[in-house]
């Protein structure tokens, strides 16, 4: 399951600077986006994919016990997903008002939006 999880968020980060060395700007959005998918599924890979119980503290004992889930790579995950969502939907602003003043999506054209 590692080696598969490995190869997908390396096929991922491959994407992901393709994508940013293209010239459309939309391009660009999509490679950033791919690379927080990859980050995403790197961070749950480090932390280890595993089925056990969550990490709750029964009422009246002072430590957990067992095998528990570890909630510290879904919470960086999760955080990590809301911040992508809102840059990129910051960059899809961006790009169409750039498009509006400039008229293309190339990024060499982008040089200047004295016009």
């Amino acid at each position: 399951m590692n080696l598969l999880l490995a190869i997908t968020v390396g096929f991922l980060y491959a994407a992901g600077i393709y994508m940013l060395l293209r010239r459309s700007f939309v391009k660009l959005i999509l490679g950033l986006a791919l690379l927080g998918h990859a980050t995403n599924l790197l961070i749950f890979t480090i932390g280890g994919v595993e089925r056990a119980a969550p990490p709750l503290i029964p009422y009246g004992e002072k430590v957990l016990s067992g095998d528990y889930a570890n909630p510290l790579p879904q919470a960086l995950v999760l955080t990590a997903i809301v911040i992508g969502l809102a840059t990129s939907a910051f960059a899809i602003v961006l790009m169409r008002r750039a498009y509006v003043l400039v008229g293309t999506d190339d990024v060499d054209e982008l040089v200047t939006t004295d016009k």
